[in-house]
């Protein structure tokens, strides 16, 4: 008997768990629905109260993706873009003449077609070189700002405002020692730039670079100021160089580096680079130099500055200690041209300049800004270190001669 109703559980069991089985597999969801609680049940815990953190977190977390957040410094680039130009000039480049060119024979059977003369027909010995930059309109008479060797030597100057306009531009003066120059527009309306203060930025403040790298169009990078007075890097004669990572590449020389407001705050001309493209070392002249330059060129044509005939060596701590000099000050004179106002004056190679019109001379770069400032024709007062003694002298200041210009450049220019 109990062997019967041990047999008869063993079957309900497996009955049991075989229908469970089927209904997992079959029909899942019929496990998982639960009866509602009666509306009338009172809960036994009270409901939570939300932290008061929880709460201000909560509401101060749409402020992170507002307008401001959104908006970045698309109000400095729209600012400052309108008033940036692409500039595109050509100019005729004579080729040099093929030996061919002069063998009678080749002349019997070509012609003239290869004489090496423009006959109207491609045979002659020029060609018409293109490249392109960028500028910045500086008032609203059309005047427009710009690196010196993006129209260098140029016979034409085409000038692409942002808004699609194009005019001819004329060259009004420029200046090699900085590598700034200035052309004109006749255009009405057109926008400019607002001059912002470089002399208040700091190492990491963030700026924007905007011109027409590879002439694909308009193009604004944004960086940080990474260096600030950069000299001696022989770019050009007066270096004080803004230096940025914001990415600038060949044809975005002469064009605009603004701060966070959309402020000029300089003008991109050089990068150093292996391969021809930004690696993230740029540099831009202050714009307050700039605006310096501009005004000169814009009264005169040109810039005018002092010059007394002197070749300058810097002090090396070695130097330093043999002419016991303070660390920093004065700057050795390696050089002086025969008759130039320097030797005129009595000043000789060796000596070691200290001082100009009372001003210290700290070093080279230092002693050319101070002598440029004078004025040709008016005399000034130069302190020397002469075997252990002060000496002092009057020069005639000089006016410097036009620089050549190097071949070798790297810089932004296409």
């Amino acid at each position: 008997m109990l062997r019967h109703f041990w047999l008869i559980f063993a079957q309900a069991v497996t009955v049991c768990v075989a229908g469970w089985f089927v209904v997992t597999t079959l029909k899942p969801e019929w496990l998982a629905q639960r009866p509602p609680l009666p509306a009338s049940a009172p809960s036994s815990r009270p409901a939570p109260v939300p932290a008061p953190a929880a709460a201000t977190v909560m509401q101060s977390a749409p402020a992170l993706g507002g307008d401001s957040a959104k908006s970045g410094f698309a109000d400095a680039a729209k600012k400052a873009m309108p008033a940036v130009v692409n500039i595109f000039t050509s100019k005729e480049i004579k080729s040099p003449r093929h030996p061919f060119l002069d063998d009678p024979l080749f002349r019997h059977f070509f012609g003239r077609e290869f004489d090496g003369k423009d006959n109207g027909k491609g045979g002659g010995n020029t060609r018409r070189s293109s490249s392109l930059g960028s500028g910045v309109i500086v008032g609203p008479e059309g005047y427009v700002l710009t690196n010196f060797h993006v129209i260098e030597s140029a016979d034409e100057i085409e000038i692409l405002l942002s808004d699609g306009r194009r005019a001819a531009a004329k060259i009004v003066g420029g200046d090699p020692d900085t590598d700034l120059a200035v052309v004109k527009i006749d255009l009405p309306n057109v926008p400019s730039i607002v001059f912002g203060r470089p002399e208040a930025s700091r190492v990491g403040d963030v700026v924007l670079a905007i011109g027409n790298p590879f002439g694909v169009g308009q193009t604004v990078t944004m960086g940080i100021v990474s260096a600030l007075g950069r000299s001696q890097l022989g770019i050009n004669t007066f270096e004080n160089f803004i230096q940025t990572d914001a990415a600038i590449n060949p044809g975005n020389s002469g064009g605009a580096l603004v701060d966070t407001q959309g402020n000029l705050i300089g003008i991109n001309t050089a990068i150093y680079s292996r391969s021809g493209g930004s690696l993230g070392i740029g540099f831009a002249i202050p714009a307050n130099m700039a605006k310096t330059i501009m005004e000169q060129i814009i009264a005169t044509g040109s810039v005018t500055r002092g010059w007394i005939g002197v070749e300058i060596q810097e002090i090396t701590p070695e130097l330093a200690e043999s002419f016991k000099l303070p660390k920093g000050q004065g700057a050795i004179i390696a050089g002086v041209m025969r008759g130039g106002p320097a030797d005129k004056a009595g000043v000789k190679p060796g000596d070691v300049l200290m001082e100009i019109e009372g001003k210290a001379v700290n070093d080279s770069s230092g002693m050319l800004n101070l002598i440029s400032q004078l004025k040709p024709g008016e005399k000034a007062n130069l302190k020397l270190l002469r075997a252990g003694k002060h000496v002092h002298f009057a020069v005639v200041i000089g006016k410097r001669p036009k620089p050549q210009r190097r071949p070798n450049r790297e810089d932004g220019d296409g």
